[in-house]
């Protein structure tokens, strides 16, 4: 009973941490850039989901209505002001434009919202229902692991049955070749950029209700977005899948057993993959190259 325990709440916890990293690995299979600024996104989705629930009384899981179309549009924003004029620009400049940008938007948040934690606290985020005598299950948990589920169905489903998501797949894997089939690329760079941001925000808005929201929560979460990432294949959308489900049953096998080594866990069988497969359990030798398959 504790091992199917253990097992349930790592993979409910899973299912975020492949939200919160999808958006990650989507901007660099696509754009080729790594969004070093995924974590604060993320943190404004929090706070705006934060705002929306104090504001106008709106349930986190509702407010993800909302917060589709408003972080799609930052993600456009970002790309424009950001990301477009840094493409052609050696890595290093990209990395400190996107680092540049989660230190302003951290510094945003201190003066939207000050260094004070808050939280979401609805009707049901303290509530569990039990299966058995030694299994319960975390509502608030339970909820965003479906919700995260749903809103993943739909981004595979859009990536591979519409125009869009197609020429998202074919400018990942042929920049040149989508060229010369006539996708305008740059396109397709804003609008993978925007939906990462949308993921990002989504992912926000889902964890609010467990955890915390303050100017440097994406921190946190964007070093588990890196580990799901790399430890699955960069670029890989089956990998942050399946790497987000690892790192959520470590973390909760280790959180049980050896509780100060809960996050060291992770970062430990990280290392032990990547000394065996550098590119990733999902990954292919040049896959920073090639892009998301």
């Amino acid at each position: 009973m504790l091992i199917l325990q253990l097992l349930i709440s790592g993979i409910l916890l899973g299912g975020v941490y492949i939200l919160a990293s999808i958006g990650l690995t989507l901007i660099f299979g696509v754009a080729k850039v790594v969004n070093f600024a995924h974590g604060e996104i993320l943190m404004l989705g929090m706070y705006l989901t934060y705002w929306f629930y104090t504001l106008f009384n709106l349930d986190p899981t509702f407010s993800i209505i909302l917060i589709v179309p408003i972080f799609f549009l930052i993600g456009t924003l970002m790309y424009m002001f950001v990301i477009r004029p840094s493409l052609n620009a050696p890595e290093l400049t990209q990395v400190f434009a996107t680092l540049g940008l989660s230190i302003l938007l951290q510094n945003l948040a201190l003066t939207l919202w000050g260094a004070d934690y808050r939280t979401v606290k609805t009707f049901y985020s303290d509530t569990v229902f039990t299966l058995g005598p030694d299994i319960s299950i975390s509502v608030s948990r339970l909820v965003a692991f479906v919700t995260s589920l749903i809103i993943l169905a739909i981004l595979i489903l859009f990536l591979n049955k519409t125009y869009i998501g197609k020429a998202i797949q074919a400018v990942s894997q042929d920049r040149s070749a989508a060229m010369l089939m006539g996708i305008s690329v740059k396109k397709i760079y804003m609008v993978a950029v925007g939906i990462g941001c949308a993921c990002a925000g989504l992912a926000g808005a889902l964890l609010i209700p467990q955890y915390y929201a303050f100017p440097t929560a994406g921190v946190s979460f964007i070093l588990i977005s890196f580990v799901v990432v790399v430890l699955g294949g960069i670029g890989s959308i089956p990998g942050a899948i399946v790497g987000g489900i690892l790192v959520g049953l470590l973390e909760s096998i280790t959180g049980l057993f050896v509780p100060e080594l809960k996050e060291a866990s992770y970062f430990i069988f990280f290392i032990i993959i990547l000394i065996i497969r550098p590119y990733g359990l999902f990954g292919v030798k040049g896959s920073e190259q090639e892009g998301a398959r």
